[in-house]
């Protein structure tokens, strides 16, 4: 009896020490199961106060799905350097301010334990204009992006993702060499999975999107087609598109005085395919990489909400002011109508509404790629959300757009296929039929960018044919576009225009 006493004393400390690890191994895993569940589960995108900040670099929640790893980012303009133009993502065209870490239209968010950026509304809404090879950029948010070239940054990521280079060993060196100190658990998932992971949907984004768009003239700067990409969403069988649909390329539009767009019931998109602002918002932010389950409401609800008063700047050079005068009935004869009363006054019977193409006789491409199916089907995006779309229709024809902040939104038509504006005033035969995009020195004189220089230093500019499939400059032309004016006539024309 005693030795069984004995015993059971000698065993409790150890019961009690059992206990103790037990416990301190449960306190330890729940420690670690609420730091994986609150590094893991936070979705936090980085916030601006300041909404001009928030648009150039705010997110609207596109790297819910399409979000790169920052460190990532940052290292495939080195390691791959050599599929680049130039030095860095500059050298695609994306604008970068003084001392800015990611360019303009390239939002963080904290999402999944990682710091993740993509592509935000400034990518296509942001531009650049300098005074003189000399002068120093005037960064201009709301305007078309006139040197982003879009379809060289895919071509880049698609370049980047097939060479054998991109490995998790290849890309984390150069994450170390260039300063990047990702911890042990982000070092890890990296390395045995997100490198792969992304590698892999990159890949299927190319072979998913070539069908669609790789058989296309190139887009160049400023340019983007917004509709085919979309039926490669939908998965309509390639094959099966008619030929006359298979390009849509199109300019960057601007985006101010949205107010007056929406009280006057304008029809919206080059081609006027919706007339409500918010699902034409809700669109353009999947060309950004947003889907219907991830759109972040709140912060594309902050962009809305500004662009309804947000102007255009003035035009900064000097006027002619007694040229521009003489314009003034020039353009109130052949112009108001159609485009309204002044860069601030839309008021216009046709201004807004569809011009049929026989009428307008610009290139067609862009208004036959968006199909009656492609409409239908849109129908279908955010099915079961009360924001679902349901105002997409086919036109037939291009809307007449009011001209506030003329002067940024060269070149023009839908298409960009004429410089500046004073070629716009010529018959099509007259129009440059090849000229340079992508140069953001302002041409004064003709109201456009410089288009006739080759390249600035290393730098090349895209070479435009107006001859390939979708890039035609004809239309816009005859007595009632002011084609056939006088010389003078249409000088007064353009100095007035400088105005809006």
């Amino acid at each position: 009896m005693d030795q069984i006493e004995s015993s059971g004393s000698a065993g409790a400390p150890a019961r009690r020490r059992g206990w103790m690890i037990a416990g301190i191994i449960a306190v330890i895993m729940l420690a670690g199961a609420s730091y994986v569940a609150g590094r893991f589960t936070v979705d936090r995108p980085v916030d601006y106060p300041d909404i001009v900040e928030h648009f150039k670099y705010g997110s609207i929640g596109s790297e819910h799905e399409f979000g790169m790893p920052y460190w990532i980012w940052k290292a495939l303009p080195e390691l791959f350097a050599d599929k680049l133009p130039g030095p860095g993502y500059a050298s695609l065209g994306f604008i970068y301010e003084p001392g800015g870490d990611l360019p303009v239209g390239v939002s963080k968010r904290r999402y999944r334990g990682f710091d993740l950026v993509w592509l935000n509304c400034a990518f296509c809404h942001t531009g650049s204009v300098r005074d003189t090879p000399a002068s120093a950029p005037r960064i201009i948010a709301g305007m078309p992006a006139n040197m982003f070239d879009f379809r060289a940054f895919t071509r880049f990521l698609f370049a980047c993702a097939e060479d054998r280079r991109f490995t998790p060993q290849r890309i984390l060196l150069e994450i170390k060499r260039i300063g990047g100190a990702p911890d042990l658990l982000e070092r890890m998932i990296l390395r045995y999975y997100a490198i792969y992971l992304m590698r892999e949907r990159i890949l299927s984004i190319r072979d998913r999107l070539t069908a669609y768009v790789g058989h296309q003239p190139e887009w160049g700067p400023g340019r983007v087609d917004t509709f085919n990409p979309l039926k490669a969403y939908f998965a309509f069988p390639p094959e099966r598109l008619r030929a006359d649909e298979r390009i849509g390329t199109t300019d960057f539009p601007s985006i101010w005085s949205q107010r007056q767009r929406r009280d006057r019931d304008m029809q919206l998109h080059w081609d006027g395919n919706n007339k409500i602002m918010e699902e034409r918002n809700k669109s353009a932010a999947m060309g950004a990489g947003v889907t219907p389950p991830t759109v972040d409401l709140e912060r594309l609800g902050r962009i809305e909400a500004w662009l309804l008063d947000f102007k255009p700047p003035a035009y900064p050079y000097a006027i002619d002011g007694e040229l521009a005068a003489r314009g003034a009935p020039v353009y109130a004869r052949y112009c108001a109508d159609c485009h309204g009363a002044s860069g601030q006054d839309f008021s216009g019977n046709r201004v807004g509404t569809v011009v049929p193409i026989g009428e307008i006789g610009t290139d067609p491409w862009r208004l036959n790629s968006y199909t009656r199916e492609l409409a239908a089907n849109q129908s279908t995006l955010y099915a079961g959300y009360p924001w679902r779309f349901t105002h997409f229709r086919k036109t037939y024809g291009y809307a007449n757009f009011p001209l506030d902040g003329l002067w940024l939104r060269a070149p023009y038509l839908h298409n960009g296929s004429v410089p500046t504006l004073r070629d716009l005033l010529e018959p099509s035969a007259r129009r440059p039929r090849t000229f340079y995009r992508g140069y953001d020195v302002y041409d004064r004189t003709r109201m456009g960018f410089v288009s006739n220089t080759r390249a600035e230093g290393e730098r090349e500019f895209f070479p435009f044919d107006t001859s390939q499939p979708g890039n035609s400059n004809t239309g816009h032309e005859g007595p009632t576009y002011g084609t056939t004016l006088s010389p003078a006539d249409k000088d007064a024309l353009v100095e007035y225009l400088k105005t809006f």
